[in-house]
């Protein structure tokens, strides 16, 4: 009977070291699960971040008017932009965020010689320089992917570019002796346009484009196409 009892109590000693190995692989297992589902989630970073935008620019018809061969007065050459800010929603399939930038666009402008018919307008390269702070919100199609919209406001300058002892005595004559309203100070500015993203592999990176139609008040009309680089912190 000694026997029996001591067998019986081995036997049921190795039965509850073999549940006990089984339920601390299964919760290993569901460590490594979750483990592994944050290590996913963290690969899509959201917060503070710096954007840095490359593109081009036109304005669609300044003041009405256009060059002799029909071409728009201003013909865009490239625009930069730097912006910072932050995802104040972070959502699985939204977000939202706050952005402050700022952008220049170069610009070819009329030739001295048609400036008497454009008294308004610049001459030679124009840089139109904008201050824009933004309220974004995008949905995601995708973990990774999103499309949203962008809008806005802020103001514009464009400086004059030319020394002003120059400008005053060689091309105010040539447009009746009125000084050019588009340099005359800072332009309210508006900000609309669509734009989307893409989180790389890379965690704190992601990829995008936005196409920002700005409404510079006392000038024109304004749309700025252009990739982006993010890094998020």
């Amino acid at each position: 009977m000694g026997d029996v009892m001591r067998l019986s109590k081995a036997v049921a000693s190795l039965l509850l070291w073999a549940l006990a190995g089984t339920a601390g692989a299964q919760d290993g297992d569901r460590r490594r699960a979750r483990d592994f589902e944050s290590e996913i989630v963290r690969e899509v970073e959201r917060g503070i971040y710096l954007k840095s935008n490359i593109g081009s620019a036109l304005f669609f018809n300044t003041h009405g008017q256009t060059r002799f061969d029909g071409s728009g007065l201003f013909s865009g050459v490239v625009a930069l932009g730097i912006g910072v800010g932050s995802d104040i929603i972070d959502r699985e399939r939204f977000s939202a965020a706050v952005e402050g930038q700022f952008s220049q666009a170069l610009f070819n402008g009329p030739r001295t010689e048609e400036l008497g018919q454009f008294s308004d307008l610049a001459q030679g390269d124009v840089h139109v320089m904008s201050g824009l702070v933004s309220f974004e919100a995008s949905t995601y199609l995708t973990r990774r992917f999103g499309i949203g919209g962008r809008a806005g406001g802020g103001a514009t300058i464009i400086p004059l570019l030319v020394d002003e002892l120059e400008y005053n005595e060689t091309i105010l004559p040539l447009i009746g002796g009125v000084p050019q309203a588009l340099h005359q100070g800072a332009k309210p500015t508006l900000l609309i346009g669509p734009t989307i993203e893409y989180y790389t592999k890379l965690s704190h990176f992601s990829l995008g484009a936005d196409i920002d139609m700005l409404v510079i008040l006392g000038l024109d009309i304004g749309l700025y196409p252009s990739g982006y680089l993010k890094y998020t912190f």
